[in-house]
């Protein structure tokens, strides 16, 4: 069993352009800088970033989500001193609520095709997802711009109105942000006081079936802060191994509303998932 051979043969088969050119990159020595080419073409001139670069909004328009999905990427590749960065920052100032946090979607949605999901009121709040994920990006690699601390500033506040629980996605995007955010007391604290709350969102039983969130969801590389023990993490892994599927790339667990989203996150994630063996020894 070969898994990078088999996950390159599913990419090429199945990928955007984009994921098989963040393949080559990442695990077989290829050029960095045709990922950054393509992923610019998803780049609005707002700055903000569409064009179904989040599988599931389909529009061309920018929407808040898709910059954390292009700010993961960048991370990959540890690129954030592309200028794409500055941009990204610049347009979410514009959609940025008077709280200092950007909405989960914006209208706009309403007027593409999207997932079922992607649902917002008229004047929607700032929301921890993704709020929290891209100032724990942006803190992780040193980016300075006047976006970012109105942000971390809110994400701290909606982070002390947690109390008792809390969804899936926003767990997850609380533990990205304590995980990267330089304050690491405060983190820590906040971690202490929420660790239960957070973990009730993850499914420790790697067959759960249906839209689960596992251990490696919440640390897909060896975590700062001990949300889980070894063992939890090592039958985890074992298990991401064996959900390959038999084309060789990894699926999706929530639903598929249109049928080029299975392939097009299919992509995305094959990726991410070799990127957890290897963060954790397994390749």
């Amino acid at each position: 069993m070969d898994i990078l051979r088999d996950a390159e043969t599913y990419l090429r088969l199945h990928a955007r352009l984009l994921d098989r050119y963040r393949f080559e990159a990442l695990f077989r020595g290829g050029d960095r800088q045709r990922v950054l080419d393509v992923l610019r073409t998803y780049q609005n001139a707002d700055g903000g970033f569409g064009n179904a670069l989040e599988p599931d909004l389909r529009g061309a328009g920018s929407q808040p989500e898709p910059v954390e999905v292009a700010f993961h990427i960048l991370d990959e590749l540890d690129a954030f001193s592309d200028p794409m960065v500055t941009a990204a920052c610049d347009y979410l100032v514009t959609v940025t609520t008077e709280d200092g946090g950007v909405p989960f979607v914006l209208p706009s949605v309403r007027e593409t095709p999207r997932a079922p999901w992607w649902e917002t009121p008229d004047n929607p709040p700032g929301n921890l997802v993704p709020t929290a994920s891209i100032a724990g990006l942006l803190h992780k690699h040193g980016v300075e711009h006047p976006w970012l601390g109105p942000a971390t500033a809110f994400t701290w506040e909606a982070i002390a109105r947690i109390k008792d629980e809390t969804a899936p996605y926003t767990a997850r995007a609380v533990v990205a942000f304590l995980e990267l955010v330089p304050d690491q007391e405060r983190a820590e604290a906040e971690y202490d006081r929420l660790k239960d709350v957070i973990l009730a969102n993850v499914s420790l039983d790697p067959d759960a079936a249906g839209d689960a969130h596992f251990p490696l969801d919440f640390a897909p590389s060896p975590s700062r802060l001990p949300w889980f023990e070894t063992p939890v993490i090592e039958r985890h892994l074992d298990a991401l191994a064996g959900r390959r599927l038999p084309d060789g790339g990894w699926g999706i667990n929530w639903t598929t509303w249109t049928p080029v989203v299975e392939h097009e996150w299919g992509g995305y994630l094959t990726v991410a998932r070799l990127l957890t063996l290897r963060a954790y020894g397994r390749l």
